[in-house]
């Protein structure tokens, strides 16, 4: 993927995007001996980056593709950003969810305009229930992060903060499907000023670190964290990109998650959801590495249950 394609990306889904604030603390500066920047995706439209991957996706159809609408599965973020972007851009999303996903994460899709469709708790079973909706109605799949489109939609988070604070050192990601880290290196490696890219990556999930190493898509037997968002694995899209462009991985405990977590909120009084706490984690934990160095750290989002705190 080009720099072309990045910019071409940045300035077509910009109407319909917010450019979220970048925000310091004097507070976490003293904390981790950095001077940390971090760019809040928390205050993007439906509460995180995705809006940005799932617009530059749509946006991408044919008039035909368009008239027969989008589908993906989804029980979190994406599934409520390809719905509102599905709907700002007048084309149908049809979302297949497990038949646990929270009532309030399905309450969402509906507001922003998705129809939902139910299935059984298991991935093959979500991926054979969107299969058959594009197979019976024309609709186009779209990943919610192994897609060279979504990719680069997720990289225009990162050329923000970058344009804001054109001389950062090293930039912190949370790693799940590897969206989101694989846009952020593109737009590092083709906007910072060798710039390098770090992934926080929950222990408890950690296919992507294992990955680094091996070499080849690694999957994960079981996923018991607390950053839902990040259970799930690397894509054959976006994994080239993560083994040419990022440095590292840095895993992080659960209770590291948690107290990274809470620092947000009670010291920069930010709603942030667990997987946007693991990329802070990830600064903390990797104490020589941000020193006395100017670090960017990619807030993902805020969707979280706050009546079901991990504090």
């Amino acid at each position: 993927m080009t720099k072309t394609q990045l910019s071409d990306c940045y300035n077509r889904i910009s109407p319909y995007i917010h450019n979220t604030p970048v925000l310091t603390s004097r507070l976490v500066n003293t904390y981790t001996n950095a001077t940390v920047f971090f760019k809040c995706e928390n205050f993007q439209k439906t509460g995180a980056y995705k809006m940005r991957g799932a617009t530059n996706a749509i946006m991408q159809l044919s008039s035909e593709q368009k008239s027969k609408g989008v589908v993906t599965h989804s029980s979190g973020n994406f599934a409520q950003a390809l719905s509102f972007a599905a709907k700002s851009l007048g084309v149908k999303a049809t979302i297949v969810m497990p038949t646990n996903s929270p009532i309030v994460k399905k309450d969402a899709v509906v507001e922003y305009g998705g129809h939902i469709v139910e299935c059984a708790p298991t991935i093959e079973d979500r991926e054979a229930t969107a299969n058959q909706i594009v197979h019976d109605t024309g609709a186009t799949f779209i990943h919610p992060s192994n897609d060279p489109d979504v990719i680069l939609g997720q990289g225009t988070a990162c050329i923000e903060l970058l344009k804001t604070q054109p001389d950062l050192d090293v930039i912190f990601c949370p790693v799940g499907g590897g969206g989101l880290i694989a846009g952020s290196a593109l737009a590092a490696h083709y906007y910072g000023h060798n710039c390098q890219v770090v992934g926080g990556e929950p222990m408890e999930a950690d296919d992507a670190y294992r990955s680094l190493l091996s070499g080849n898509i690694e999957t994960n037997q079981t996923a018991h964290t607390i950053a839902d968002g990040l259970r799930t694995q690397l894509g054959h899209h976006n994994f080239p990109i993560i083994q040419k462009h990022v440095k590292q991985i840095t895993r992080v405990s659960e209770v590291e998650i948690i107290e990274a977590m809470r620092f947000i909120w009670e010291r920069m009084k930010l709603i942030i959801e667990p997987s946007s706490a693991v990329a802070f984690a990830a600064v903390i934990k990797d104490e020589k590495m941000v020193r006395n160095k100017k670090i960017g750290v990619i807030i993902s989002g805020g969707n979280v249950d706050v009546n079901n705190l991990p504090f």
